[in-house]
C-alpha cells in the first residue's frame, strides 16, 4: 500500500518539486499540495495522509500551529517539519508540537524519501545538524539553579510529563482517568506556577529545566 503524503509549503518553486518527487516515487501517493494550512483539517479529514511535510513560516497559520492542530485532531498522522531554521528554539516548539521528523531544505531528495519511509515506520528522522543540537542540548549537566522547585504536584507533574510527550488534552484525560474540564485545571494550576501563557511555553520550559 503506497504511502499517502500532504505537503504544505509556501514556496511555489519548492512545492512543485517536493510533488512532483512524491508523485514520481514507487510507493507513494501524494494527497495534498497547498500553500497554506489555513485548510488542513479539511484536508486530513478528507485525504486521511499517512505523512506530512511541513514548513514552519507560512502565511496565516504557521507551520508549528497547524502541526499542534493536526496532533489534537489526527494524533496518528506523521508530521515531518521542512525548513530553514537551525535554531533550537524552533527545534523544540516544532517538536513539542508533536513533530516526529526534522529536516532541514538542503536535504537531497533520496534523504527526503528514505526519511519519510522511517517516520510511517515509526521512526523519527532528523537532519543531522539538528539530530547533533537535540543530543548536545540534553546530554548538557544541568545547572543548580535550573532545579528550581515551583511546587507542582505529583498529578501536576504526571500531566506535565504527558504534555512533553505530544499527548492531546482528551489523551491526557484518559491516561490520567479525570475528566477534561479537571485536565484543564491542572493545566491553568500548571501554568500559574511556571510563570507560562501556553501549552508549548510551559513544555519549553519543562525540557531546559528537566521538570519531567
Amino acid at each position: 500500500m503506497a504511502i499517502k503524503v500532504s505537503i504544505y509549503e509556501d514556496n511555489i518553486a519548492l512545492i512543485d518539486s517536493l510533488s512532483y518527487l512524491i508523485s514520481s516515487t514507487e510507493g507513494f501517493e501524494l494527497c495534498t499540495a497547498s500553500l497554506s494550512a489555513v485548510h488542513i483539517l479539511d484536508h486530513c479529514q478528507e485525504n486521511k495522509p499517512d505523512v506530512i511535510l511541513m514548513d514552519i513560516d507560512m502565511p496565516e497559520l504557521s507551520g508549528i500551529e497547524a502541526t499542534r492542530l493536526v496532533k489534537n485532531e489526527f494524533p496518528d498522522i506523521n508530521i515531518m517539519i521542512f525548513t530553514v531554521f537551525e535554531d533550537r528554539e524552533k527545534i523544540f516548539e516544532t517538536l513539542c508540537a508533536g513533530a516526529t521528523g526534522y529536516l532541514l531544505k538542503k536535504t537531497p531528495s533520496v534523504q527526503i524519501i528514505s526519511s519519510i519511509e522511517e517516520l510511517y515506520r515509526g521512526g523519527s528522522p532528523m537532519s543531522s545538524n539538528i539530530a547533533r543540537k537535540v543530543l548536545q542540548y540534553f546530554s548538557k549537566p544541568v545547572a543548580s539553579e535550573k532545579k528550581e522547585s515551583y511546587q507542582l504536584s505529583k498529578r501536576e507533574v504526571e500531566i506535565l510529563n504527558r504534555l512533553v510527550m505530544g499527548d492531546s488534552y482528551k489523551m491526557v484525560a484518559n491516561a490520567c482517568f479525570i475528566s477534561i474540564g479537571t485536565v484543564y485545571t491542572h493545566i491553568n494550576n500548571i501554568y500559574k506556577k511556571l510563570q507560562v501563557n501556553s501549552k508549548s511555553e510551559a513544555v519549553i520550559k519543562a525540557i531546559k529545566e528537566r521538570l519531567v
